[in-house]
């Protein structure tokens, strides 16, 4: 079945092509379809398009079609071209010509667009939550080890002392941040683009406002070409959230990879969480860690992907824009399954005492024993030389106490300071509007 048919046969080759993988890939939009379709039908009734009779035959099988999903009995038949056509048809075998009543006053166009921001409203709420956890076992990780020093790094050049208290938190607050892209991506795409149809509006009266409430969106998109330009401009402002989300948590994959090392000795992992070697015995790989670096720089690639697809098509609806979805589905995927390995992992690190007693990372300290020395009245460029020199001569003998005091060093971390900024940014996403519009949708009659 297609929505579009006009009673001939399509080639099979240009089916299949056209086609694409959006059986496979349409079931993630099947519980946003069925919402659409239901606030769609809400609006009808308003406007005298569905009597209400028909209105409660059509939105009770949808209810319960919505209930199969739960439990993975629902598919996309294998002779259906996408989700739109599978729902109607259902609805059409059922109640015949009242089925067929469903896509009076919207096209496919901007039904696939109130699809696909539903979904990434809900996916945006997973992985803000994900965040929010991850962020929450990173403060406690930094409170916990906030008195276990490591050398701090630069140029991978030991440098001066840090501790994994600063660690932890770093990635903690760079969470923070990654939270304001995604508050971005997630303002851009709730409104909804619902009776844009096909690309400039419909005759039909529709009441855009309605369905925006009926679906918890903040507002509309109004104007109904610009609904369709946001097609694209939605993944792409998404993808960027994901982005900046996957290089914080890639970036930290990359320490711990090199932590885990034996040169470097900080951390490490029980054995039934690492991998081992083919022919070396005593191998244990970072193969989590190297993978989540891996899946992260993908990730990261997907903005530009996306702008390739999309930079030089003019104003409308285009079938290239079917192959957004196999460019950001499988982000959303990895990037939230990323997040399930780093709890798992968490949970179960060990971190090593009195890394810094080690004569090796000796140097470290002496920017501590010039500051001493300009806190006693020395100016910094006579104490600097001064250390300098003692180094020269193999007479450098720091004492490895430290007092930082200033917000963010390693003896004041700020780290109830950057909770604070995480759970403003976290709830001024306002999740329970959403949450509550489509409870309340669910429940209408």
């Amino acid at each position: 079945m297609k929505l579009w048919e006009k009673g001939y046969d399509l080639n099979k080759l240009v089916e299949k092509f056209t086609v694409g993988k959006d059986r496979e890939l349409d079931v993630f939009l099947a519980e946003a379809d069925i919402l659409g379709t239901l606030a769609h039908i809400h609006m009808l009734e308003s406007i005298k398009l569905l009597e209400k009779k028909e209105l409660i035959l059509l939105a009770k099988e949808l209810i319960e079609i919505h209930k199969s999903l739960k439990n993975s009995s629902f598919i996309i038949e294998g002779d259906i071209e996408d989700i739109h056509s599978q729902i109607e048809l259902i609805l059409t075998k059922k109640f015949g010509e009242v089925g067929k009543k469903i896509h009076s006053g919207r096209s496919r166009n901007d039904q696939i667009l109130v699809d696909l921001k539903i979904y990434f409203r809900k996916q945006i709420a997973e992985i803000a939550f994900q965040m929010k956890v991850l962020f929450e076992t990173l403060q406690s990780l930094s409170e916990t080890y906030k008195d276990f020093l490591l050398p701090g790094y630069t140029h991978l050049q030991v440098a001066m002392p840090s501790s994994f208290g600063l660690w932890f938190g770093a990635y903690a607050e760079s969470l923070a941040d990654d939270l304001v892209h995604l508050q971005a991506a997630y303002k851009i795409i709730n409104q909804n683009p619902l009776g844009a149809a096909a690309v400039s509006g419909s005759s039909f009266p529709l009441n855009r406002t309605l369905t925006t409430k009926l679906l918890g969106f903040d507002e509309l998109n109004y104007n109904s070409l610009y609904a369709h330009m946001s097609r694209g401009k939605t993944e792409k402002a998404l993808a960027f959230a994901l982005s900046s989300i996957a290089s914080t948590l890639g970036k930290m994959a990359n320490d711990i990879c090199l932590y885990m090392s034996q040169n470097f000795g900080f951390i490490s992992f029980p054995d039934e969480l690492t991998t081992g070697s083919s022919i070396m015995p005593h191998k244990k790989n970072p193969d989590v860690f190297e993978l989540i670096r891996g899946k992260c720089n993908r990730i990261q690639a997907v903005p530009n992907e996306i702008s390739l697809v999309t930079t030089n098509l003019p104003s409308g609806y285009h079938r290239d824009f079917q192959l957004l979805k196999e460019i950001i589905f499988p982000s959303i995927e990895d990037l939230k399954f990323c997040f399930v390995l780093y709890d798992v992992m968490f949970k179960n690190i060990h971190v090593k005492e009195n890394i810094m007693d080690d004569d090796k990372y000796l140097y470290a300290f002496s920017v501590e024993e010039v500051n001493k020395k300009v806190l006693k009245g020395l100016s910094f460029r006579d104490a600097y030389k001064e250390v300098a020199d003692e180094i020269k001569a193999g007479k450098f003998k720091p004492s490895r106490k430290l007092h930082h005091t200033h917000e963010g060093s390693i003896g004041n971390l700020c780290n109830e300071k950057i909770a604070k900024k995480m759970i403003d940014i976290f709830n001024s996403f306002h999740f329970e509007k959403v949450e509550n519009a489509l409870d309340k949708l669910l429940m209408m009659n």
